[in-house]
């Protein structure tokens, strides 16, 4: 192999690697964000678990995170606004993230 073929696969394996990390971290804020909005709702533990998992779903229904801002918006009603939950977001991707590296 040469040097140029070394290097694209390395960048190739990065990249990869990159975007499971991103992924996952996103995963990781839904579900961060589940829970947060389901101890606004009143809910219980299983119920706040169950709820976490369909703000996960819902960020598969459209690229970009919209999709979930609007689930959790309209379930949460007048508790939060959307420009509070993005806001919410961003703070948990940061959590997420820090986790993730955490468990290695």
């Amino acid at each position: 192999m040469s040097t140029f073929d070394d290097r694209e696969h390395a960048f190739e394996n990065k990249y990869a690697h990159d975007e499971e990390m991103k992924f996952k971290a996103e995963a990781r804020r839904n579900k961060l964000l589940g829970l947060w909005a389901a101890d606004l709702m009143g809910k219980s533990e299983a119920e706040a678990a169950d709820y976490a998992k369909e703000v996960i779903k819902a960020d598969f229904e459209e690229a970009g995170h919209e999709d979930v801002v609007r689930k959790v918006a309209g379930d949460l009603g007048e508790l939060s606004s959307p420009e509070a939950i993005r806001a919410k977001m961003d703070e948990l991707l940061v959590v997420a993230k820090g986790q993730i590296l955490e468990e290695g």
